[in-house]
């Protein structure tokens, strides 16, 4: 794929096949992380479609990740959802990785809530912990927005000031007040992986002021705040990455404690959905 990925043209060509589909104009975007796309089952699905079948949209390799877009209701609202995302370490550019993004919000959603499995550098926190993304680090030595601006879709520079919006968050910890889900809030680093880190590397990125780190997300979020979209990031801890305690990773563990967490993110995530202000 080309820079024009991002084009107009080629946002519109697949939102014009997707809509050959569905006729339900969405209003969240969510995207779902490694194992985590069992939240696609509390959603009331209309419809779905095949990521094969979209004009421009890559492929998963990820075996925990579906591949295909569904469009219903969750918490009383329409949603899209993707189920299963891209990476960087699969080989694909950061334009590829994020042009679902573009393509979510010309078919109407104005927020977006990003799901990710991630490491755990904070000491206080526990593998099985919800994370709430105050902020991140862009450690992916990339970015979506290099290249030809289009300012139909964003602006040249646009503002990360806030990239998680500061209602939004506060909303989602509200919820899980209410809902008694113990959830934190830190700062979300992004590597390209697929190799997890080493000792001095989480305690590198540790210093730098990271909680967490994942191998995904910040391109989606910089794409969504480019469009002017609104968005929630929220991470599961699967691992404890203490480097004075490092154990050998497996990715199986890594999957079974996202796939155990994932009623409380199903829980807060319906839970802030109905309470969005519409």
């Amino acid at each position: 794929m080309t820079n024009d990925l991002h084009s107009v043209a080629s946002i519109a060509a697949a939102v014009n096949h997707i809509r050959t589909k569905t006729a339900l104009e969405p209003e969240v975007a969510i995207i779902l992380g490694t194992g985590l796309g069992a939240l696609a089952e509390e959603i009331k699905v209309e419809s779905s479609v095949e990521y094969g079948e979209i004009p421009g949209f890559p492929l998963s390799t990820v075996e925990s990740h579906s591949g295909r877009l569904l469009f219903g209701t969750l918490g009383g609202r329409k949603v899209v959802a993707m189920q299963g995302r891209f990476h960087a370490y699969e080989g694909y550019t950061m334009r590829q990785i994020t042009f679902p993004v573009r393509v979510m919000k010309a078919l109407g959603a104005g927020s977006l809530i990003v799901s990710n499995a991630c490491g755990g550098m904070n000491p206080l926190w526990a593998p099985g912990n919800l994370v709430i993304i105050s902020d991140h680090i862009n450690m992916l030595g990339d970015n979506p927005l290099v290249g030809v601006n289009d300012e139909s879709l964003g602006p040249r520079f646009p503002d990360m000031s806030a990239p998680y919006d500061p209602d939004l968050r506060q909303l989602a910890m509200d919820v899980a007040r209410e809902r008694k889900i113990l959830v934190r809030e830190g700062v979300y680093v992004a590597v390209t992986g697929p190799n997890l880190e080493t000792g001095a590397e989480y305690r590198f990125l540790r210093t730098m002021g990271a909680d967490v780190v994942g191998m995904s997300t910040v391109p989606e979020v910089i794409v969504a705040v480019h469009g002017g979209m609104k968005v929630l990031g929220i991470s599961i801890i699967t691992d404890a990455c203490l480097p004075d305690a490092l154990k050998p990773a497996d990715i199986n563990e890594i999957i079974a404690t996202a796939t155990e967490a994932e009623p409380s993110l199903t829980q807060l995530v319906s839970g802030v959905l109905e309470k969005m202000s519409r």
